[in-house]
């Protein structure tokens, strides 16, 4: 149940802060008082779209709160528990849309994503709009009412599931059935490219091993120079070598060692630089002798260069990748070398997906046609209450034409009415009048809401087109949902106004520099002021007010 509503720096509302109860509360007010901006910053805070044209003209943001006691509610708290967003027996949401049109979003004070609390919102409350008669006359909304009446939601999205994967296998199989006459000239092509990949033989790492090589061999001459300056530098018979001079220096030290025992670990250094230095002389050797310094070696390694990087710009690739290249060609030469196969193979996946689809769509359009028997019975019945008596209404449920088959299922949905008795029911969008239309709107939405758990209901201005004694039984009908659920109304019907439990006036105040929305809850005495007034329009006589205060006092006595 909807607790509370803040709302700041919105349109034409500065601040406005309502506290809401149990039953049915109308909100009511002159025309262009804004009494829909209240019904949208609830869709708003719910998670509807909004921009930063909401915001109030010079304020940095709009701020939306709203608190929901949700305490009988386990839908929610599995909802929030999931999300590790629980908090005891109320929930606290938040939005801020700010001017350059960013906007954020709060669940019991922590920040989430618009999704989690349109998601939220679609289990707290459910707004219906003022236009939605005009759209009742599509046959998505009337298949969309049936399984929501029906709480056929489950079973419609098992039934959509199976159709995507049907759907899918479809796809594909149609696709290889298409590229079927391609496939000997892509198997040649596939043929040609493994054979010569194959031949070339492309190993991991190849192609750097190469370059590598490709400079020592370039440069094969200057290596072998630089090698032998090397060997000369540090052990030829040349007595200034590096070896003959460490040897001299060792002896040296020796010398000096019955003089000072404290030079033995210098003579264990130039020992050791004497044993590198040796090493270091047989590696140069070693290597010198390792020099390939073959043209032929080196063209082979060139020619291989090229035969390499030519294929890789054949196929577009690089060098490094036509290994893992090969394997997808080899790979897609297996998958069309076994089509026939693999189409067998799926032939037999799709007839399978499409029984499947067949069952749930099946189950599905059974559970609508015993949905539809109760929905017509139940809008019927209220038809006599809202001013249509011996007015038929009729849920039509028949197959899709030629064996067609949808997401939805097989069926094909649509609301007939026969609005006066001996009429045969025809589609609703094609026989009802305005007045009509929006009552049986009225009708539909009240009577789907019975296959709801949304605690909380708002009506904006769903009763227009209707007055007098209609005004009244509209008024009694969502008197009666009240008496189950909260419900909120925006009204310009006086007669539905009497039968609230609880009521508010919005009202819009200027200064002349600004404009502002203010909302006032209505004691006893304002309430028979703002009903009178909503009865006499610009001139309230005393027999107005008489009419107001006895229409309010029937009302409490039939509340009673």
């Amino acid at each position: 149940m909807l607790i509370s509503l803040e709302v700041r720096d919105f349109a034409i509302v500065d601040q406005i802060s309502v506290e809401f109860e149990p039953g049915m509360t109308v909100l009511t007010g002159e025309t262009g008082a804004g009494k829909s901006i209240l019904v949208d910053a609830v869709g708003l805070v719910l998670g509807e779209r909004g921009g930063s044209q909401l915001v109030r003209s010079g304020a940095k943001r709009a701020e939306f709160s709203a608190e929901f006691d949700v305490s009988t509610q386990s839908d929610v708290h599995d909802w929030l528990e999931n999300q590790a967003l629980d908090q005891d027996e109320s929930c606290l949401l938040r939005r801020v849309i700010s001017a350059d049109g960013r906007s954020r979003a709060f669940i019991n004070g922590n920040a989430v994503t618009m999704q989690q609390l349109k998601s939220l919102g679609e289990l707290l409350l459910d707004i219906h709009g003022q236009h939605f008669h005009q759209s009742l006359g599509r046959k998505l909304v009337q298949r969309d009412l049936l399984d929501y009446f029906g709480e056929l939601l489950d079973k419609r999205k098992a039934t959509e599931a199976a159709f995507e994967k049907w759907q899918s296998l479809q796809h594909q199989l149609d696709e290889m059935l298409a590229a079927d006459s391609d496939r000997a000239s892509r198997l040649d092509l596939l043929e040609f490219q493994l054979r010569e990949l194959d031949t070339l033989d492309t190993q991991d790492g190849e192609l750097q091993d190469l370059q590598a090589e490709r400079q020592k061999l370039r440069n094969s001459s200057r290596l072998a120079d630089g090698v032998s300056v090397a060997m000369n530098s540090l052990g030829q018979d040349d007595s200034t070598n590096a070896s003959s001079l460490i040897v001299e220096a060792t002896r040296a030290v020796e010398a000096l060692l019955e003089y000072d025992e404290e030079l033995e670990p210098v003579r264990g250094l130039l020992d050791s630089a004497s044993i590198q230095i040796s090493d270091a002389i047989d590696s140069l050797q070693r290597y010198a002798d390792g020099i390939d310094m073959d043209p032929a070696r080196r063209d082979w390694v060139e020619e291989r260069l090229d035969a390499l990087q030519g294929v890789a710009r054949k196929h577009r690739t690089s060098v490094e990748e036509l290994p893992s290249l090969c394997i997808r060609l080899r790979q897609e030469f297996d998958d069309l070398g076994h089509a026939e196969e693999r189409g067998r193979e799926l032939e037999e996946q799709v007839t399978s997906a499409y029984d499947a689809f067949q069952k749930f769509a099946a189950v599905l359009s059974n559970a609508r046609k015993k949905a539809a028997r109760s929905f017509s019975s139940a809008v019927t019945e209220a038809m006599g209450g809202l001013g249509m008596p011996g007015g038929v209404f009729e849920v039509s449920v028949s197959a899709l034409p030629d064996g067609e088959s949808r997401s939805w299922g097989i069926d094909d949905i649509e609301f007939l009415i026969s609005a006066n008795p001996g009429q045969p029911a025809m589609p609703l969008s094609r026989v009802a009048s305005g007045g009509e239309l929006s009552r049986m709107s009225l009708a539909i939405q009240v009577i789907a809401s019975d296959g709801s758990t949304i605690p909380t209901m708002v009506f904006d201005e769903v009763d227009s087109g209707v007055g007098g004694r209609v005004a009244e039984m509209v008024g009694r009908r969502l008197q009666e949902l009240g008496a189950k659920r909260q419900v909120l109304c925006v009204t310009h019907l006086p007669q539905v106004a009497s039968l609230a439990a609880q009521h508010f006036r919005i009202s819009k105040v200027t200064d002349g520099k600004a404009t502002r929305t203010g909302v006032a809850v209505l004691a006893k005495e304002e309430r028979v002021e703002e009903l009178a007034r909503m009865l006499g329009g610009v001139d309230i006589t005393q027999k107005t007010i008489d009419h107001a205060a006895e229409m309010l006092a029937g009302a409490n006595r039939k509340r009673a």
